[in-house]
Parts: C-alpha cells; sequence; structure tokens
C-alpha cells in the first residue's frame, strides 16, 4: 500500500482552526487502516529526537550513522484547553529494533496526573506499558481492535512489537497537558525487547 503524504507547507493553521469547531463540533477525517489525515499536520518523531531512550547506545549511534528513521508520528486534534472538551488524534509507532529494543513513543505523564486516556488499536501488534510514580507496572497486548485504558496518574508508553506500522487511535480529556520531561529523565522502569520474542525486562538504564 502506498500512502501519499501532503506537504506540511500545504497545512494552515487558519484552515485547521476553520475545520475544528469544537463550540459547534466538526468531522475531520483519520484513515483507518494507515492512521493518516489530510486534514492535519504529523507531528514525527525521529530516533535523533529519542536517543538517550534507548539502552544500547552502540545501536543507536550505528544506526544514526547510516540514517535517522522515522520511529512514530501523530495527528493530534487538540482541543482548547479546557477540561469540557476532548482532545483526540491517531498515531502511528513502525516497526523496527535498536539493537533488540522495539520501536517505541516516548511516553509521557499527563500534566494533570490525574488524567486518564483511552486508546485504541486498528493495525498492528504492540503493547502498552504503563507506571506511576509509586512503582505500579503493568503491560498490556495491544491488538486491533482491542481497547486499553490507561487509568489516571499512570505514564504510559506504545510498543511495537510487529512488522508492520502499529495504528491506534486516541483521546483524553483536553487540559490534561504533556509530561514527556520525567520520562526524559528518569525513564520507564521496564523495557520491550526482542529475545525470542517480546519480552519485557528491566531497563538497564535504571541501574
Amino acid at each position: 500500500m502506498i500512502v501519499m503524504y501532503r506537504k506540511m507547507e500545504e497545512f494552515t493553521l487558519e484552515k485547521i482552526e476553520s475545520k475544528c469547531n469544537w463550540d459547534e463540533g466538526f468531522a475531520v477525517s483519520l484513515d483507518e487502516i494507515t492512521g493518516v489525515s489530510e486534514e492535519v499536520p504529523p507531528i514525527k518523531r525521529y530516533l535523533s529526537q529519542m536517543k538517550d531512550m534507548y539502552y544500547d547506545k552502540i545501536a543507536v549511534n550505528d544506526t544514526l550513522n547510516q540514517n535517522d528513521p522515522l520511529i512514530y508520528e501523530f495527528y493530534a486534534l487538540e482541543a482548547p484547553v479546557d477540561g469540557g472538551d476532548i482532545a483526540f488524534g491517531t498515531s502511528i509507532v513502525y516497526p523496527g529494533q535498536i539493537g533488540d529494543e522495539y520501536f517505541m513513543t516516548k511516553g509521557h505523564f499527563h500534566s494533570k496526573k490525574m488524567t486518564a486516556e483511552v486508546y485504541y488499536c486498528l493495525r498492528g501488534n504492540g503493547y502498552i506499558l504503563i507506571e506511576n510514580e509509586d512503582g505500579k507496572q503493568k503491560s498490556m497486548e495491544f491488538r486491533p481492535g482491542q481497547a486499553v485504558y490507561v487509568p489516571k496518574g499512570y505514564a504510559h508508553r506504545t510498543v511495537n512489537v510487529g512488522s508492520t506500522p502499529l495504528v491506534f487511535f486516541y483521546s483524553f480529556r483536553a487540559d490534561a497537558g504533556h509530561d514527556y520531561k520525567s520520562i526524559e529523565r528518569k525513564g520507564f522502569r521496564s523495557i520491550l525487547v526482542s529475545r525470542n520474542g517480546p519480552q519485557i525486562v528491566p531497563n538497564p538504564l535504571l541501574k
């Protein structure tokens, strides 16, 4: 399947704002197979932006010496920062590994920690890792047709363990915000690696 992407410059703030009328309602296209929207600009995350999150620094450097792979991207309908609205969108985590660690999202808490999030898998095969500040952890398999509820107070990360893109829909309270810095500083306690299949192991960076 060939997916055609619009150039970023074709998107303008005025076009997006006119399409998304949060007070009167709107409809927007999000492809259920690819996760791509022709109406919303993608936000892309490359390995160079996530290099400190992978434990195998030799594999990171070897990969970056050859190219800078796109790890994931997302199409975000960011609602006004109001607890009465719901932000939503689609994410695409691409297949691949850095060393034996799978491609993944950065992961985040919400800035307002006592807010939850819902994910719905459209395509692919992965896991969602969640953990809270008290050390409670859980991993949930993520397959097409499966919805995952991430409870309030938990950081969450999505990992692609398959050979095709992992595509999913998400929604959360619009004033929840994103706290990436906590994960960048501390990392997740556990990671997913490929060792005779997907395995969850302690994060070597936290030793």
